[in-house]
C-alpha cells in the first residue's frame, strides 16, 4: 500500500518527530491537532469555545489539503484534560458535522502538549 505524507501551511507545524498526515490508501490519519494558530504559532485559547474551534479549523485544514472534508471522516479521538469540560468542547466539536457524526471516544488525560485542554485526531476515508 502506498503511504503519502499530507502536510499544509495552513495548519501548524507538527511539534515533534511526526507529519500532520499520512495518506495510507484511502485512509487518512490525521495527527492530534491542538489550538495553535498556523498563521501566528500561538496558542488560540482564550475559552475552551475558543481553543476546540481552533482545532476543528486545523483538523478542516489538513482535511481539505487531502482532498476531503468532515464528510470523510469515520472516527476522531479526543483527548481532554477535564472531563468536566466535555459539555462545551462537544457542543463546539459538533457544530462541525452536519449529515452524522463519526465514531469516536473521550478521554481525560492528565496533560496534554503546551498544557492545553483539547487535542483531537482523525481517522477519514475517500
Amino acid at each position: 500500500m502506498e503511504k503519502k505524507i499530507v502536510n499544509t501551511r495552513m495548519a501548524p507545524d507538527p511539534i515533534g518527530p511526526y507529519n500532520q498526515a499520512i495518506l495510507a490508501g484511502d485512509l487518512l490519519f490525521i495527527s492530534g491537532q491542538i489550538c495553535i494558530d498556523p498563521s501566528t504559532g500561538v496558542l488560540k485559547n482564550k475559552d475552551i469555545q475558543d481553543e476546540t474551534h481552533q482545532v476543528m479549523h486545523n483538523l478542516k485544514a489538513i482535511l481539505s489539503e487531502a482532498g476531503m472534508d468532515f464528510t470523510h471522516v469515520v472516527k476522531t479521538s479526543i483527548f481532554i484534560t477535564d472531563m468536566n469540560r466535555f459539555t462545551e468542547i462537544n457542543e463546539v466539536y459538533g457544530k462541525y458535522f452536519h449529515d452524522y457524526f463519526p465514531a469516536r471516544e473521550t478521554v481525560q488525560v492528565a496533560a496534554l502538549p503546551r498544557m492545553v485542554n483539547v487535542e483531537i485526531s482523525m481517522i477519514a476515508s475517500k
